[in-house]
């Protein structure tokens, strides 16, 4: 290895390991951190940004860069030091006093938006917001002054991804699935979600997804489960990625689901191929392909008829008393009833993309200057009311529900669309060469999963989105995969 290679790599170490800590902070942040350390949590998470922003734009690193490039040959060295050179290009645009301060406000951010959403008060955030939007806006020029700032967003998420695209695709989706949810509201089949709704400790949900996660392939030696106010995965490294959830001992499918779906984002980053720790493409290749495999194990596996024939009788050993009588046909039904809903991550497979494209016109309309923050909570309000017939009774169940926001993480919220399209395809492309509905029934998703990481796992960032869904489905986008599969599975339910 050539002393010039060994200094990249060195470069590289020493980045991985600003990344670490700065994720190990967000994650106390979010689960355990006292609110009273906030504004010194913020300065230690700001100062170790701005010495991990200082590595990634250093002249050295550059100069590292240029000498590599035109004789490099190692194809994980070719495409790291494109990534490096990449981040390089887009960090040394911002300049480091203002990529501090963005920091220092993001992570205040976020604990104020856990002080606003708790009491439904979204004026507390509002000053927070419309900062955090002011400084996208300067960014994306910065990175690239002749593209739309909203594009140049969406690219951070999904590379490739342009709102010319969504604004093709979505409309299409939405038309489909309002048809569908029309036809769902006039049958007579009418599950009865009353069935579920029992008090069932935390203790016992954890117990159950625990199970399932241990029987999906979690590592928990690399890993853990925690809770949170809104759930999420986070990777320290290949040998450490958690995961958190939200309980509701009233409604288990909030845990239930919802953990199942982290555990997908986290079986992504524990099996991306070993040759890849410690390299810039150690990680996931877009939120989209991440979306893709939280959805894919959350709804093709655990909504699955399959799943809950085989898992029901389990199932029960944790459930309450309450539970154990309840009929399977009506207990399937029922964690797959389709109903309009005020939360997201509560929201059945049919409605969810509904929620998404909600998002996708608010910030599209933010980042044209067509709305103000201010004007949020009574747009979302609109919306909610216009795709899905039900108005939030509170900032809290309307637009504080989620925390991205605050995060900065404007341009996000079309991956979980584009990710659930992916995954559509991904399901469909692996039931030609695996029985996938015997292996979920049976509980056994070693084969399910070892698929997922020949196809998609191992590569990591080596290969870009679409590439990916390319080359594992011989397709590019295409929602029609979606469309057909939430058309045979509810009208088999509703019996349309």
């Amino acid at each position: 290895m050539s002393d010039a290679t060994q200094q990249y790599w060195a470069f590289i170490q020493e980045q991985k390991a600003y990344e670490e800590a700065i994720a190990l902070m967000h994650w106390d942040l979010r689960t355990k951190a006292p609110k009273a350390g906030m504004e010194q949590r913020a300065e230690a998470i700001g100062y170790l940004s701005q010495q991990a922003h200082r590595l990634s734009t250093s002249d050295r690193l550059k100069e590292l860069i240029d000498e590599l490039k035109p004789s490099a040959k190692d194809e994980i060295l070719v495409k790291s030091l494109a990534e490096s050179e990449k981040e390089y290009d887009r960090n040394k645009k911002i300049p480091e006093a203002e990529h501090k301060a963005y920091i220092m406000l993001q992570s205040k951010a976020e604990s104020v938006w856990g002080e606003a959403r708790e009491k439904g008060d979204f004026s507390l955030l509002q000053p927070y917001l419309e900062e955090l939007v002011a400084y996208k806006k300067k960014f994306a020029s910065y990175w690239n002054p002749n593209q739309h700032a909203y594009d140049v967003l969406l690219d951070l998420y999904e590379p490739g991804i342009t709102m010319e695209k969504l604004d093709d695709v979505f409309p299409a989706l939405r038309k489909s699935l309002t048809h569908l949810l029309e036809q769902i509201k006039q049958s007579s089949v009418k599950p009865d979600v009353g069935v579920l709704k029992t008090h069932f400790s935390k203790e016992q949900q954890k117990a159950f997804t625990v199970a399932v996660l241990k029987k999906m392939g979690y590592d928990f030696d690399a890993g853990r489960l925690d809770d949170t106010i809104h759930p999420f995965e986070i990777t320290l490294n290949p040998k450490d990625v958690r995961i958190t959830t939200r309980y509701d001992e009233e409604d288990f499918r909030m845990a239930v689901f919802g953990t199942i779906h982290e555990g997908g984002h986290a079986l992504y980053e524990q099996n991306i191929g070993e040759k890849l720790a410690a390299t810039p493409l150690a990680g996931g290749t877009s939120m989209g392909i991440h979306e893709s495999q939280s959805l894919f194990w959350e709804n093709f596996v655990a909504r699955s008829e399959a799943f809950w024939k085989g898992h029901f009788e389990e199932f029960k050993t944790y459930a309450p008393a309450s539970l154990q009588a309840i009929d399977f046909t009506d207990f399937y039904q029922a964690v797959n009833e389709v109903k309009a809903s005020y939360i997201r991550i509560e929201a059945d497979e049919l409605t969810y993309a509904l929620h998404i494209m909600i998002r996708y016109e608010l910030e599209k309309a933010l980042f044209k200057d067509e709305i103000t923050v201010a004007e949020l909570p009574k747009i979302w309000n609109q919306k909610m009311e216009e795709y899905l017939g039900i108005v939030p009774e509170s900032d809290a169940q309307g637009v504080l529900q989620d925390i991205h926001w605050s995060g900065g993480d404007f341009g996000y919220f079309p991956s979980y669309a584009l990710g659930y399209m992916y995954a559509a395809q991904f399901n469909k492309k692996m039931r030609e060469s695996l029985d996938t509905d015997s292996l979920i029934q049976a509980g056994d998703f070693a084969p399910i999963k070892q698929w997922l990481t020949d196809q998609i796992h191992q590569y990591g960032k080596a290969k870009k989105p679409l590439e990916l869904l390319q080359d594992v489905t011989g397709e590019g986008l295409n929602a029609d995969h979606l469309v057909t599969y939430l058309t045979e599975k509810y009208s088999k339910i509703y019996q349309l």
